[in-house]
Protein backbone atom coordinates (compact mmCIF):
# COMPACT_ATOMS: atom_id res chain seq x y z
CA UNK A 1 0.00 0.00 0.00
CA UNK A 2 1.26 3.77 -1.08
CA UNK A 3 2.11 5.55 1.68
CA UNK A 4 0.92 9.59 1.85
CA UNK A 5 4.19 11.17 0.40
CA UNK A 6 4.13 8.49 -2.60
CA UNK A 7 0.48 9.68 -3.00
CA UNK A 8 1.30 13.11 -3.10
CA UNK A 9 4.21 12.47 -5.80
CA UNK A 10 1.75 10.37 -7.63
CA UNK A 11 -1.01 12.92 -7.82
CA UNK A 12 1.92 15.71 -8.76
CA UNK A 13 3.23 13.62 -11.26
CA UNK A 14 -0.09 13.09 -13.06
CA UNK A 15 -0.89 16.77 -12.60
CA UNK A 16 2.24 17.95 -14.13
CA UNK A 17 1.42 15.26 -16.74
CA UNK A 18 -1.60 17.39 -17.70
CA UNK A 19 -0.04 20.55 -17.39
CA UNK A 20 2.49 20.39 -20.15
CA UNK A 21 0.09 17.91 -22.58
CA UNK A 22 2.46 15.35 -22.28
CA UNK A 23 3.74 11.64 -20.31
CA UNK A 24 6.59 11.75 -18.63
CA UNK A 25 8.81 8.65 -19.01
CA UNK A 26 11.66 8.91 -17.19
CA UNK A 27 12.83 11.80 -14.26
CA UNK A 28 15.02 12.98 -11.85
CA UNK A 29 16.26 15.54 -9.65
CA UNK A 30 19.25 16.95 -10.38
CA UNK A 31 21.72 20.10 -11.39
CA UNK A 32 21.89 22.31 -14.45
CA UNK A 33 25.73 22.80 -14.74
CA UNK A 34 25.85 24.36 -18.38
CA UNK A 35 24.95 24.90 -22.21
CA UNK A 36 21.44 26.77 -21.99
CA UNK A 37 22.14 30.92 -23.43
CA UNK A 38 19.56 31.85 -21.08
CA UNK A 39 21.31 30.51 -17.99
CA UNK A 40 24.59 31.32 -19.32
CA UNK A 41 23.84 35.04 -19.70
CA UNK A 42 21.95 35.53 -16.09
CA UNK A 43 25.14 33.33 -14.70
CA UNK A 44 23.25 30.84 -13.36
CA UNK A 45 25.17 27.44 -12.38
CA UNK A 46 24.49 25.08 -10.61
CA UNK A 47 20.63 25.79 -10.69
CA UNK A 48 18.66 22.51 -9.39
CA UNK A 49 15.22 21.10 -11.00
CA UNK A 50 13.97 18.42 -12.35
CA UNK A 51 15.12 16.98 -15.53
CA UNK A 52 12.41 14.74 -17.44
CA UNK A 53 12.15 12.94 -20.20
CA UNK A 54 8.81 13.84 -21.81
CA UNK A 55 6.65 12.31 -25.09
CA UNK A 56 7.22 15.73 -26.61
CA UNK A 57 11.17 15.96 -25.52
CA UNK A 58 13.48 16.97 -22.88
CA UNK A 59 12.44 19.27 -19.36
CA UNK A 60 14.23 20.86 -16.86
CA UNK A 61 12.13 22.59 -14.48
CA UNK A 62 13.44 24.73 -11.79
CA UNK A 63 11.40 26.17 -9.33
CA UNK A 64 11.41 29.36 -7.45
CA UNK A 65 13.35 29.51 -4.57
CA UNK A 66 15.44 31.65 -2.08
CA UNK A 67 18.60 30.00 -0.23
CA UNK A 68 20.00 31.53 2.73
CA UNK A 69 22.68 33.42 1.42
CA UNK A 70 19.55 35.45 -0.71
CA UNK A 71 17.33 35.55 2.39
CA UNK A 72 20.18 37.11 4.77
CA UNK A 73 21.31 39.70 1.89
CA UNK A 74 17.74 40.41 1.13
CA UNK A 75 18.62 39.64 -2.59
CA UNK A 76 15.52 38.33 -5.19
CA UNK A 77 15.86 34.60 -5.20
CA UNK A 78 15.55 32.48 -8.41
CA UNK A 79 12.75 32.54 -10.68
CA UNK A 80 10.44 29.61 -11.98
CA UNK A 81 12.34 28.84 -14.98
CA UNK A 82 11.57 25.72 -17.40
CA UNK A 83 14.35 24.78 -20.09
CA UNK A 84 11.83 22.68 -23.16
CA UNK A 85 13.38 21.14 -26.04
CA UNK A 86 11.05 19.33 -28.43
CA UNK A 87 12.47 15.66 -29.36
CA UNK A 88 12.80 16.89 -32.82
CA UNK A 89 15.75 19.39 -31.96
CA UNK A 90 17.04 16.38 -28.87
CA UNK A 91 20.24 15.21 -31.20
CA UNK A 92 21.56 12.55 -28.14
CA UNK A 93 21.96 11.59 -25.03
CA UNK A 94 24.40 10.19 -22.78
CA UNK A 95 24.64 9.12 -19.04
CA UNK A 96 28.09 9.38 -17.79
CA UNK A 97 28.69 7.29 -14.53
CA UNK A 98 32.44 7.45 -13.04
CA UNK A 99 32.84 3.89 -12.51
CA UNK A 100 37.27 4.02 -11.43
CA UNK A 101 36.73 4.04 -7.98
CA UNK A 102 40.18 6.50 -7.53
CA UNK A 103 38.77 8.93 -9.89
CA UNK A 104 35.26 9.25 -8.00
CA UNK A 105 37.90 10.69 -5.03
CA UNK A 106 39.06 13.03 -7.40
CA UNK A 107 35.92 14.47 -9.16
CA UNK A 108 32.34 14.41 -8.26
CA UNK A 109 30.91 11.02 -8.01
CA UNK A 110 27.53 12.14 -8.92
CA UNK A 111 26.36 11.05 -12.38
CA UNK A 112 26.58 13.38 -15.35
CA UNK A 113 23.54 13.53 -18.21
CA UNK A 114 24.71 15.09 -21.01
CA UNK A 115 22.33 16.24 -23.71
CA UNK A 116 23.35 17.24 -27.21
CA UNK A 117 20.18 19.26 -28.96
CA UNK A 118 20.08 22.03 -31.61
CA UNK A 119 19.64 25.20 -30.67
CA UNK A 120 16.65 27.97 -31.73
CA UNK A 121 19.45 29.57 -33.83
CA UNK A 122 20.08 26.15 -35.44
CA UNK A 123 23.46 25.25 -33.85
CA UNK A 124 24.14 21.93 -32.01
CA UNK A 125 24.59 22.76 -28.48
CA UNK A 126 25.31 20.33 -25.43
CA UNK A 127 23.79 21.08 -22.25
CA UNK A 128 25.25 19.51 -19.06
CA UNK A 129 23.74 18.29 -15.71
CA UNK A 130 24.03 15.95 -12.86
CA UNK A 131 21.70 13.76 -12.62
CA UNK A 132 20.76 11.94 -8.96
CA UNK A 133 19.52 9.10 -9.06
CA UNK A 134 15.85 8.78 -7.34
CA UNK A 135 14.38 5.66 -6.21
CA UNK A 136 10.62 5.17 -7.35
CA UNK A 137 9.12 4.49 -10.27
CA UNK A 138 10.49 5.85 -13.65
CA UNK A 139 13.01 7.41 -11.73
CA UNK A 140 16.21 6.53 -12.99
CA UNK A 141 18.93 8.74 -14.17
CA UNK A 142 20.35 6.03 -17.12
CA UNK A 143 16.51 5.60 -18.14
CA UNK A 144 16.41 9.20 -19.15
CA UNK A 145 19.36 8.95 -21.79
CA UNK A 146 17.48 6.14 -22.91
CA UNK A 147 14.05 7.84 -23.45
CA UNK A 148 15.72 10.69 -24.77
CA UNK A 149 17.81 8.86 -27.64
CA UNK A 150 14.89 7.89 -28.83
CA UNK A 151 14.05 11.01 -30.51
CA UNK A 152 16.98 10.90 -32.63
Amino acid sequence: MPTETEKKAETFWQEYEETIGAAVLARSLGQYISGWEEFEKKNWSPVWGLIIATSKGFRFHHFPHKNWLEALTNREGTKETIIDIPKERVVSAQFIEESRWWMKLLKSPIPQLKVTYISDEGNERIMMLEANIMAGKNNNSHLLAEKLNTFS
